[in-house]
């Protein structure tokens, strides 16, 4: 509700608009009725005045004095004059102060109404307007992000096109001094860092930290940049950043952060609508990380140098295997995936590749549980320092068989875990279609209950009970129904509601067709 508040002297007026004015059923509450000027500005300073209703002769402070001092309070307040006196100098003041209205004595209610229901309207529009704006300046990052996003990809955007063109010069990704190059910021998984964090929740809170100071350090530097995932940010620097600047934020954030933080860098571009080059250059160069140490800046020209690194582009694509293998429960491809991730690397003959790679499919494999929701660490009831163990076998094959026997651990694990909690969900729906018999009950609405499409859960109570839903259900029923039966106080047609039927034949078919006798032959026998 808009707040209002009265002024006025004259004791009746002011009962009078008290009293007759349907001021809840417009949406407004008189939160004081005061006497005089100075009662009127003490209330005020103590509330947030939407609509100040003042008489404009009052003694010792006019009503014209009142509203130049809440004005000066709230310039949003909204302000009709209501006055006895026809002087034109007093309108012309009013009308001087942007008053919404001059209501005159003796006031007609209806004119004091229509004058609120139009200051009612103004502050809708105004509220409106303001939640517009909110919107607009929250998605305003959201629509930079994208924008920045598609130059990097190269979707469709160039100087010729007007629309884009014009976002460009209004987020002042044109002011940029080139040349210009394109840099992905990774950060170094958190749980990596053996003994740094204790738990998942301090790594996230850690992971928000780094967020909030990166924010803190591109704004500072005013870089833009924009999200590309969890752990990745894509930035684009003018030449004033990517020198000095750039080693000065990794080690800055290397001694404050929990994280370590890797930054591939593209190559120089003349202007923004060229940056995607730089941008795939710098993915790339992120793509060798595990070939050099953590924490550095790794450039493109670097990663080139290696020319095994064609190996490393494929690497993800062989965790994905790997994944859904384990996933899958199958055990022989978890062994095969292992082997081919290792023989990837084993022209390095560099221990230190070895031990890279052992820990990047570590890192990658607490982020696929995740989204199981599931935490690499609890599955194996190990510390975040029992990594060390990695770092102590000395053959590449004592490493991948440490690796291999993990894996197929988490994988047996998961796979009982789907097995009781399939399981645990069919109890759940059996449960679910004895309480509510009485009902017309689908699949479908199953289904949907449990957030499950019809088909993959007919099949999932397929596997587990042995009979389709439609099966368990009428056998449900049924059961219930010769219970029901055994009562002589409920009527068939009774009996026939309560277990979901409403067409008398069909429960008796399916009954007949259950006990071979019909509910009325099974009530005698019993």
């Amino acid at each position: 509700m808009y707040k209002v508040l009265l002024a006025d002297d004259e004791i009746l007026d002011l009962e009078g608009m008290k009293q007759f004015i349907p001021w809840s059923e417009l949406g407004l509450e008189v939160v004081a009725a005061v006497s005089n000027g100075f009662s009127a500005c003490e209330v005020l300073e103590q509330q947030d005045i939407n609509i100040l209703v003042t008489d404009v002769n009052m003694p010792n402070m006019s009503g014209l004095e009142l509203a130049r001092i809440a004005i000066q309070k709230n310039p949003n307040i909204r302000i009709i004059f209501v006055s006895g006196y026809q002087d034109f100098q007093y309108v012309k003041q009013a009308l001087s102060m942007k008053a919404c209205s001059y209501v005159l004595k003796p006031m007609d209610d209806n004119e004091l109404i229509a004058s609120l229901k139009s200051v009612i309207e103004e502050l809708e529009k105004e509220k409106r307007r303001k939640e517009a704006e909110e919107q607009f300046n929250h998605l305003k990052p959201m629509a930079k992000n994208d924008l920045l996003f598609r130059l990097l990809e190269g979707e469709q955007v160039s100087p010729i096109n007007e629309q884009v063109n014009k976002l460009v010069q209004a987020y002042g990704l044109d002011c940029m001094e080139a040349p210009l190059r394109a840099a992905v910021l990774e950060i170094d998984e958190l749980k990596l860092l053996r003994g740094r964090v204790t738990s998942e929740s301090e790594a996230q809170e850690m992971l928000e930290k780094c967020h909030i100071q990166l924010q803190e350090f591109v704004k500072r530097k005013e870089i833009h940049w924009c999200k590309l995932s969890r752990y990745r940010w894509a930035l684009v620097l003018d030449k004033h950043v990517w020198g000095r600047g750039i080693e000065e934020m990794l080690e800055a954030l290397d001694s404050e952060l929990a994280s370590s933080i890797t930054l591939g860098l593209g190559e120089q571009v003349n202007d923004i609508y060229q940056i995607s080059s730089s941008y795939n250059q710098a993915l790339e160069t992120l793509d060798g990380k595990m070939f050099f140490d953590r924490g550095l800046l790794i450039k493109y020209n670097d990663v080139q140098k290696e020319s095994e690194l064609k190996d490393a582009r494929t690497l993800d694509k062989r965790l994905d295997a790997l994944f859904k293998a384990m996933v899958d429960y199958d055990l022989v491809n978890i062994h095969d995936e292992i082997d081919n991730l290792f023989l990837s690397v084993s022209t390095f003959r560099s221990k230190f590749t070895i031990y890279n790679l052992a820990t990047y499919i570590i890192f990658k494999l607490d982020q696929y549980l995740h989204t199981l929701d599931k935490d690499l660490f609890e599955m194996l009831g190990m510390e975040l320092n029992s990594l060390d163990v990695v770092l102590k076998l000395e053959k590449m094959d004592d490493i991948r068989s440490w690796l291999v026997r993990k894996v197929f651990q988490i994988s047996e694990m998961i796979h009982e875990n789907e097995v009781s909690k399939n399981s645990r969900l069919i109890r759940e729906i059996q449960k679910m279609i004895k309480e509510r018999l009485h009902e017309n009950i689908t699949l479908k609405d199953i289904a949907q209950q449990f957030s499950f499409s019809p088909n993959y859960l007919g099949y999932l109570f397929k596997e587990e009970v042995g009979k389709s839903f439609s099966e368990v259900l009428i056998s449900m029923r049924m059961e219930q129904a010769r219970e029901l039966l055994k009562d002589p106080t409920l009527k068939i047609y009774e009996v026939a509601d309560q277990v979901g039927y409403r067409y008398i034949p069909y429960f008796s078919k399916q009954f007949r067709e259950t006990y071979g006798m019909t509910p009325a032959e099974y009530r005698k026998r019993e």
